[in-house]
């Protein structure tokens, strides 16, 4: 009997050892079938793949080549062919870091429910290709070909196909206005802007910077240079990404408030190329409005709104854009709004009082508290030295005043109230041999500039106080 118990007892053990003895060689048949690889496990040439389709975690997408890329679904979607070119080009070289051979779990892998499944038509070939997991281990991501391996991908072809409609789009662009000819606003403020370069003799400023000017019937209006490309730079780096609709109708564009612009910026430039060379003018226009309903109330409002509700609506604003004729509509930011609104006139023209370069500065004759003071100049540009009553001073308090003295906003209103001070100065300029500048007074906050016997801009009282405490330093 107990040799009986002994026998079952070594048969038992030996049953498990068996069953161990096929479990590990199974496994190491598992694991001889994982091999490095490395190398290229798929090429699909780009011209010749007719169609492609992916479904991913939120979307289905399908699309066919005719004369260009179109989307199956509607063929008046703007397809952006180097965007199909890129996801086909992730399969024009495709290679695997490790092969794992005659697969027969996919589950293990993620690819029983795979997070995207992408098809490929090239002539009579088809490639049907899954995602499955990324293995974090590696960090690569396990794909299957449908050749019964799976592989463990270089590259995350998810990287390009969680891709969803609004990216296959072909967005219009804006460009970088190079050589600007012109500027025409059509809104609010409708001018026209012409491009001049500036010479010795320019009749328009004695502004060496000034190159922008608002043309009018008599004459033509410098405006400050920064300010002009800041509004250009506002339209090219402009976030064209966030569409409203892609194939726009009358309908659209009434809804949008786009078939009667609150503001038609064209621009005709000529750009450059790579080599520095230029190419033919061309024109770029760009439409902005706000939402229809937001505008007309917007429009309705009370004047006696306080400052503080006026930034709530400005933050609230819904804004749409349109380049050229293009059947596409875009939401903006609100940011990129009052950028793109801020158009008029005032917005763009010199903040600052006194525009002439310092350097230009020869003599002063200054008119305060019922005085008139002089002050001289030895030298050129800035190696010149300043004197008052034939002793040498130092100018350059009163130079900071005189260049920081800028506008709170512009008037044309005319001065009603006692002058300040005024300024009559000189220049090394044979067309604008001087500038007069008088400073009135407005009010306990402003005072009224007039340049050249025009008004302009108020000014912070505080920075008048600052320029009349510059010179009787100097004088007193």
């Amino acid at each position: 009997m107990k040799r009986a118990k002994r026998i079952y007892a070594l048969l038992g053990v030996l049953a498990v050892v068996c069953v161990v003895t096929v479990f590990v060689v199974k496994h190491e048949e598992k694991q001889e079938n994982i091999r490095n690889s490395g190398e290229v496990v798929l090429e699909v040439d780009v011209d010749s793949v007719q169609s492609i389709s992916w479904e991913n975690e939120s979307e289905s997408l399908s699309f066919h080549k005719e004369d260009g890329s179109l989307y199956d679904d509607d063929s008046a979607f703007p397809v952006d062919e180097e965007k199909i070119n890129e996801l086909i080009g992730q399969f024009e070289a495709f290679s695997a870091a490790f092969i794992i051979e005659e697969v027969t779990d996919y589950s293990q892998y993620g690819l029983d429910d795979p997070v995207c499944t992408i098809e490929m038509v090239a002539g009579e070939e088809t490639y049907n290709i899954a995602l499955g997991d990324y293995s974090a281990m590696d960090s690569q991501r396990y794909v299957s070909l449908g050749d019964g391996n799976v592989y463990l991908a270089t590259n995350d072809p998810l990287d390009y196909f969680d891709a969803t409609l609004s990216d296959m789009i072909l967005n219009d662009e804006t460009p970088s206005f190079d050589n600007v000819e012109s500027i025409d606003f059509e809104g609010s403020d409708s001018y026209h802007v012409v491009y001049r370069e500036y010479t010795e003799d320019s009749p328009y400023t004695y502004c060496e910077e000034d190159v922008y000017f608002k043309e009018t019937e008599e004459d033509l209006l410098p405006l400050n240079t920064s300010r002009v490309e800041r509004y250009l730079s506002a339209i090219t780096y402009l976030d064209l990404s966030n569409y409203m609709t892609y194939n726009a109708g009358e309908e659209d564009l009434a809804a949008y408030g786009l078939d009667d612009p609150e503001l038609m910026v064209t621009v005709q430039y000529t750009p450059e190329e790579e080599d520095g060379s230029q190419t033919t003018s061309q024109t770029f226009t760009i439409s902005i409005s706000r939402d229809p309903e937001e505008r007309e109330k917007a429009e309705n409002s009370s004047d006696e709104t306080n400052s503080e509700e006026k930034e709530e609506e400005e933050e609230e604003v819904t804004a749409y854009a349109r380049i050229g004729d293009s059947r596409i509509i875009y939401q903006i930011t609100s940011s990129s709004y009052e950028s793109l609104m801020a158009a008029d006139y005032n917005d763009l023209r010199h903040p600052k009082v006194f525009t002439a370069s310092f350097d230009d500065v020869t003599s002063m004759d200054i008119s305060l508290d019922g005085s008139v003071y002089t002050i001289t100049s030895k030298g050129n540009g800035n190696k010149k030295t300043f004197y008052y009553n034939e002793e040498e001073i130092s100018i350059e308090d009163l130079q900071s005043a005189l260049e920081n003295m800028s506008a709170s906003s512009f008037t044309e209103e005319t001065p009603s109230q006692k002058e300040e001070i005024a300024l009559t100065i000189y220049l090394d300029n044979e067309v604008h041999t001087q500038v007069q500048i008088e400073l009135y007074r407005y009010d306990g906050e402003q005072c009224l500039a007039l340049v050249d016997g025009q008004p302009v801009s108020l000014v912070p009282r505080s920075q008048v106080v600052d320029l009349i405490e510059a010179i009787n330093a100097l004088v007193l």
